[in-house]
């Protein structure tokens, strides 16, 4: 194996090194002039004829403050395009939160979505961290309509849609807007120091573990209001972007990197607690793996299998094999098990075999199941959040969330 591809060699350190800063250098064209993200193509030219999701500017505020900490020309002006459209255009100063987005002509993307708060904590977080003007309050504001909302102390979980007045709250419930709640509860309990974020984050750590072990670790994603789970949802429309039918094994490894930082920032000396969570974030990296890497005698992870682990949707999405290189990291630098090793170089290489777009620039967002380019569910290349994070994680420390592990320079 190339040394540029395994763990802990200088030639691996400085090929995710060349390819953060590649990145960075990709999505400088995001900004609209309101504030709000356009969605990139596939050389980085905004698509304009888009509507300007929420999520985007989010991510894009979020990887800036990474890029302006690491020392990227321009990030601090980026960072700030993308606050201004979380402060402006996509924020609701009526009814209070952030809509889904803008069309292309300035109208409202109806509805209020749990995912798209938990990005705006992620990215008031980040941003704060990076000392910008205005994240402080913004982070403010996202954490108590969040609260207003999204979060129900009763249950330990979140709300998934509100209508957009926040008078009509929807029935469905799913766990991908959770996931990133945690991530965003992790990042805001790191910056501000509010231990309940953390907590918060643990109890829906909790539910999903449950739900997973009881389901031969393949996490069932959507749920009935009275949080039941509907494993039939989406099985006529199976590559849903959101709410596709079936595992996600994208998902089961996400959730794993986030149990892990989560039990290691909050177990303390309790040994047996932290080997119980740890226990679980293998089993699942474990079955999304065996489930989705080289499934169909192709490299590559599938998008999702039914509840027997085999594939249904076999499209690779660009995000699952970031979070496969992150999870892979994490998971070799806590149990020192060189299986995580093997993994991450074959990972590694695939990605720079297959699915690094060389020419043009960042990754190629949708490849069928022979690795050819599509894009029926992501076309072009939205955004580098996935992407990005991936140059960093496998090398930060993994008890934190990765812009406070950034700022204070903390590498493995």
């Amino acid at each position: 194996m190339n040394s540029k591809y395994e763990i802990n060699t200088k030639e691996n350190r400085e090929f995710l090194k060349a390819s953060c800063e590649d990145l960075l250098n990709f999505g400088h064209r995001f900004p609209s002039p309101n504030g709000g993200s356009y969605y990139l193509g596939d050389d980085g030219t905004p698509w304009k004829d888009r509507n300007r999701e929420t999520w985007i500017p989010c991510r894009m505020a979020h990887v800036y403050s990474l890029g302006l900490m690491l020392g990227h020309e321009g990030s601090g002006e980026l960072v700030d395009a993308a606050l201004k459209g979380l402060k402006g255009e996509l924020h609701d100063g009526k009814n209070g939160g952030w809509y889904a987005g803008v069309t292309q002509e300035g109208g409202i993307v109806p509805n209020k979505q749990c995912y798209a708060h938990a990005f705006v904590i992620l990215a008031a977080s980040s941003a704060l961290t990076a000392g910008r003007p205005g994240a402080k309050e913004l982070l403010e504001e996202a954490l108590a309509v969040y609260d207003r909302h999204f979060w129900n102390e009763e249950e330990g979980l979140a709300y998934d849609t509100w209508n957009t007045e926040f008078t009509v709250l929807d029935d469905y419930r799913g766990l991908n807007a959770n996931m990133h709640t945690v991530e965003a509860f992790l990042a805001a309990g790191d910056v501000t120091g509010d231990k309940k974020y953390h907590i918060r984050a643990g109890r829906i750590i909790d539910h999903v573990i449950q739900w997973a072990e009881d389901n031969s670790w393949r996490i069932p994603e959507h749920f009935t209001k009275e949080w039941v789970a509907d494993l039939d949802c989406n099985r006529d429309r199976p590559d849903d972007p959101f709410k596709p039918y079936g595992a996600t094994p994208g998902h089961g490894i996400e959730w794993a990197r986030l149990i892990t930082q989560w039990a290691l920032a909050n177990c303390g000396e309790e040994k047996e607690k932290l080997e119980k969570y740890l226990q679980a974030a293998e089993k699942l990296y474990t079955t999304a793996i065996k489930d989705g890497w080289n499934a169909d005698g192709a490299p590559g992870i599938v998008y999702t299998t039914d509840w027997n682990g085999k594939p249904v949707v076999h499209d690779r999405m660009h995000w699952t094999l970031a979070e496969a290189i992150n999870t892979s990291a994490v998971l070799y630098h806590v149990t020192g098990k060189e299986k995580y090793a093997i993994d991450y170089a074959e990972f590694m290489k695939y990605l720079d075999e297959v699915v690094m777009d060389h020419e043009n620039g960042s990754w190629f967002h949708q490849l069928d199941e022979k690795n050819h380019l599509k894009g029926t569910v992501w076309p072009g290349k939205s955004d580098l959040y996935h992407a990005l994070q991936s140059t960093l994680i496998p090398y930060h420390k993994a008890d934190m969330s990765i812009a406070p592990a950034v700022k204070k320079n903390l590498e493995i």
